[in-house]
Formats: C-alpha cells, structure tokens, sequence
C-alpha cells in the first residue's frame, strides 16, 4: 500500500514536469514569436487593411468585375464601411445603391452585405420601403451617403439599363408615394457660384511637412467643388455664407477660406476639438 502511494506521487510528479517539458518550449516560443514585427502587416492588424477596405468601397460605386475579384478572395469584403472623410461613412453596398447599381449589389448581398432602407429605395421595393417608414415615421427624411436623399436612391435605380416593366412600375410608384409623403428629397441648403467663383479655390493647401498632410480643392462629376486628401479627390463643399462650407452634409463640420482681393490665401477646418490651417499652395 505504501509503495501504491509513492508510486502515485512519483507518477504524478513525473505528469507535472513532463507537462512542464511540453510547455514551457511553447511559452518561450510565443513569447518570441509577439517580439517580431513584420513590418508588411498592417498597423491595426489583424483589421483589415484600410486601402483594401477603401478600395472596395470605391469600386462599388461603378466596377462590377473589381469587386468581384476582391470579395469573392475574402467575402467579408461585402460589409466594407469607409469614412471618406469627417464621419461621410459609406458601405461597399451604399456605394451601389446610390449610383444604381443593382448588379453590384447582388452580388454583394450574395456575399453577405446587409442591405437597408436605401438600397430597398434603389431597387424600387415599394413595400418594404413604405413599411418601414410607417414603423418609424420620418425615416424618409435621413440622408444617405455624401447627403444623397431616399427619393435620389429610388430614381438612381432607374438608371440601370436592364429593368424589367415591373421594376420600372415598381420604382415610378415608390417615386410618386415619397413625392407626396414629402421630406424624402431633403437637399444640402447651399448658395450656387458661378465656374468663375469656383476656379478661385481650386488647389493644394499645406498644413504639414509630410507628403500628405494637407488637402485638394477640386471639381467633382457634379461640377461642384470638393476637399479631398492631397492630390485626391473628396467630399462636395456645400456654401453656407461666403467662403464658408459645410462638407456632404456633415453638420459639425466647416470649412472655411481666408480671401483677400478676391484671391484664397488659406483654408481652415473647424470640427469639434479641433481647428486645423492649411496655406494655399497652388
């Protein structure tokens, strides 16, 4: 019986070294493997890389076969979401609903992105989008992506060339029913300018030393200006008094220029926290 007992306690101690044995290799070797860096990963790894991430939501806005090559590599893809800028949030499926294009977002619903009330509007699904404004009147009045309302989601749709009767039936009563319930098409209040008014703010500013640090005013496809990062293009600027913006309906932010003589010396950004100069440099 004592020998069973020593027995016991040499075995035992025998399993607890020879475990020992086994993990302490291990330890030592995870504890080196989070000392080396490859400086290929990405900074917020293991998030997604935000160029691929960027990437795929621009695409989404007009190129069927780019995002098909992306997502059908990593499908959580589908579900991208980018800040374009100041909080202008937009998904891989916002992009194709409010350019109307139903083709990309098929196939991104197909991959698993998750569709809301304007991409129902972009696809003319007069019932859902009625319904879920009778759940919770007022709906209609939020603004999508870069501002663009619910009504422009619904005629974006019919854009696409390939529509059958019923959908185009579809989108023309979703139209008239929004029309007549009203606050559906709620615009960026903004003062017009003329092509000339536009060209004086057109340029880059600086507001650093890196190659990057500073913005790009330019003209967007709607001819209006826009800020961008440095040698990019971004956001339509919506004038709210003279040479004062607001940025794709972005309520808490304002841009506004210093011009003297009729000539943009500088530009500045004023956001909650933060006001940021940037000197004209072209």
């Amino acid at each position: 019986m004592k020998n069973h007992k020593v027995s016991r306690r040499a075995l035992i101690k025998s399993s607890v070294f020879g475990l020992m044995t086994v993990s302490i290799p291990s330890i030592v070797y995870a504890r080196g493997a989070t000392q080396m860096k490859d400086p290929m990963l990405f900074h917020r790894y293991p998030s997604i890389d935000d160029e691929l991430v960027a990437e795929v939501v621009g695409a989404s806005h007009f190129d069927l076969e780019k995002v098909k090559e992306m997502v059908s590599k990593r499908p959580e893809l589908a579900r991208a979401t980018w800040d374009w800028a100041f909080g202008d949030w937009e998904t891989a499926i916002g992009a194709a609903s409010h350019t109307g294009r139903r083709d990309i977002a098929d196939f991104l619903i197909s991959k698993g992105a998750r569709p809301d009330i304007f991409t129902f509007a972009m696809y003319g699904n007069y019932e859902a989008v009625k319904y879920m404004i009778e759940e919770m009147p007022g709906i209609q009045s939020l603004p999508g992506p870069h501002g663009i309302s619910l009504l422009q989601h619904v005629k974006a749709g019919l854009r696409s060339k390939e529509l059958t009767e019923k959908q185009k039936s579809n989108s023309n009563k979703l139209i008239s029913y929004l029309e007549k319930l009203g606050g559906a098409d709620i615009q960026e209040p903004h003062i017009e300018m003329s092509d000339a008014e536009k060209e004086k703010y057109l340029g880059d500013y600086k507001y650093g030393e890196g190659e990057t640090d500073g913005f790009s005013v330019k003209l967007n496809m709607r001819k209006m200006i826009s800020l961008g990062k440095l040698g990019k293009f971004g956001g339509a600027l919506f004038q709210k008094s003279p040479n004062v913006f607001s940025y794709n309906g972005v309520s808490s932010v304002e841009i506004s220029f210093e011009v003297v003589e009729d000539k943009v010396l500088s530009l500045t950004v004023t956001e909650p926290n933060l006001q940021l100069k940037a000197i004209k440099v072209i």
